[in-house]
């Protein structure tokens, strides 16, 4: 099993400083133990104008049946010969990507102490693996590697008998990759790619193989177009912890996406209590508002944008009349309470076939909300930052342009009813703003002056006299001419 990293330089920048960014000295030939074989590193060639270090991994069968304990491709092959006569010493695998792992492991963090900024740059690299199994062929190591910033991406077929082309090509290819990249990032990739394109792991998958496979396909993996195919594979289509990676990765997008840190966009559920608001009073009249207004509208296909927990999803499904039910969240933390709340994984097939839960930022177009009667934006717009307001504003009113939207929204003015509300305070640690009545009617008017809605205001909660009630509503109603423009744009 053979792999060669190459990298060229100059007086002013040598390329052996390869040797401090792998910490493997190119005068030395180094030997390290695996847990199944041997591991050499060493450099055919090192000079100022070309370095090449190779690693070559003899792998033991013995010792891989051994281990395996009949687990695996290398421990669990159909007759026992193959256990012992197999491609597993020679094809390029998982074995090798754990031999990476273990003698290039600074390298693959990215970390040098010796050269800290060299360990940043990009170099031109070529990297050439001789036989890599690729279940998939030379097709797939292309839509593998070609979006990862490698100008060449050369996957060559190897024939099964040179001297027989007539029995065609063999599973394995000859691979040379060549681009300028930075080293931690060429290794992270083929630490993860490797086991893919051969389809099968060596070793039992347990669900610490998510967090490894986060940490390498940082930076690459979370927008890679064959994201879902790298990750069933590389958890060897566990499905349960390929859902969990999936729903990880998407966090992570969207995280990137915001510029924000991966924790503060899924912190939407409090864990160790109920988010619904105190008095619960209040959000059942707040439910039974949007209730109405969606059954005044006519509404069948609703939205519940930001559906948090699920309590409207729920009361959603208890009335007929809605016949298709999405909740939208940007927390899978959420999603999940709600799933639960609902009891989906119980539910009828009827009744499961009426309801769908996804994950979302509402704050970006999406063309899965297009096509509804009515959006629901439930207590929603005062978690976001007001200038992110406007792409909310396009998200939904623009792009997926439902004919009702409601939205709710806390009105500021009562908060001094709040007996326990320290004044000046905001009701919920979250809320990035809470609005007077006529702050909210001047935002919804502009909302619906610019996108051809029409809007009329709702008290939700008691009406007081002289702060108005706890919670206002915005029902707004594509204008006729609107409606019309979109059924044509339809047809």
């Amino acid at each position: 099993m053979f792999l060669t990293i190459s990298t060229t330089g100059n007086p002013e920048r040598p390329a052996t400083d390869l040797g401090f960014l792998l910490h493997k000295h190119p005068e030395k030939a180094q030997t390290y133990s695996t847990s199944h074989g041997t591991a050499h590193v060493f450099y055919p060639e090192a000079s100022a104008e070309r370095c090449t270090a190779a690693l070559l991994l003899e792998v033991d069968p013995v010792a891989l049946v051994r281990k395996g304990k009949g687990k695996g491709r290398g421990g669990a092959p159909d007759a026992a010969l193959a256990q012992y006569v197999n491609d597993r010493p020679y094809a390029a695998s998982s074995l090798l990507s754990v031999a990476m792992s273990t003698v290039f492991k600074s390298a693959l963090s990215g970390t040098c102490r010796a050269m800290p900024e060299r360990a940043e740059e990009t170099l031109p690299l070529r990297i050439e693996v001789p036989a890599l199994p690729a279940r998939g062929g030379a097709d797939l190591v292309r839509a593998l590697f070609g979006p990862l910033g490698w100008s060449r991406v050369d996957a060559v077929a190897v024939p099964l008998d040179e001297r027989f082309p007539e029995w065609g090509d063999s599973r394995y290819v000859r691979l040379v990759l060549e681009g300028e990249l930075r080293l931690a990032d060429a290794l992270r990739q083929l630490y993860v790619l490797l086991p893919v394109l051969d389809d099968a792991k060596h070793y039992w998958v347990s669900p610490d193989e998510v967090d490894k496979l986060l940490r390498a396909g940082e930076g690459w993996l979370a927008d890679h177009p064959e994201q879902k195919l790298i990750t069933s594979r590389y958890l060897a289509r566990r499905w349960g912890l390929t859902r969990q990676a999936m729903e990880r990765l998407e966090l992570v997008r969207l995280a990137e996406s915001d510029d924000l840190d991966v924790e503060s966009v899924d912190n939407a559920v409090d864990e160790t209590a109920d988010t619904e608001e105190r008095p619960v009073p209040l959000a059942e009249q707040r439910r039974t508002a949007i209730l109405a207004a969606l059954t005044g509208a006519g509404a069948s296909r609703v939205l519940d944008l930001g559906c948090g927990q699920g309590q409207l999803v729920q009361a959603l499904l208890k009335d007929v009349r809605f016949t298709e039910i999405v909740g939208v969240d940007v927390s899978m933390r959420a999603l999940t309470v709600a799933s639960r709340r609902l009891k989906l994984d119980r539910m009828g097939e009827r009744q499961a076939a009426r309801v769908t839960l996804q994950q979302g930022s509402l704050t970006y177009t999406d063309k899965r909300l297009k096509g509804y009667d009515a959006a629901v934006l439930s207590e929603v717009i005062e978690h976001l930052d007001l200038p992110r307001l406007p792409a909310l504003e396009y998200a939904v009113f623009g792009s997926a342009r439902p004919r009702t939207v409601l939205v709710t929204t806390p009105n500021v003015e009562y908060n001094v009813r709040w007996e326990t509300l320290p004044a000046g305070h905001v009701r919920h640690g979250d809320h990035r703003f809470e609005w007077t009545r006529a702050e909210f009617r001047d935002w919804a008017g502009e909302v619906a002056r610019r996108h051809g809605y029409g809007v009329e205001f709702v008290p939700v909660g008691t009406d007081d006299p002289e702060v108005g009630p706890p919670t206002q509503m915005a029902v707004f109603t594509m204008t006729a001419a609107d409606e019309k423009e979109k059924e044509a744009k339809a047809a």
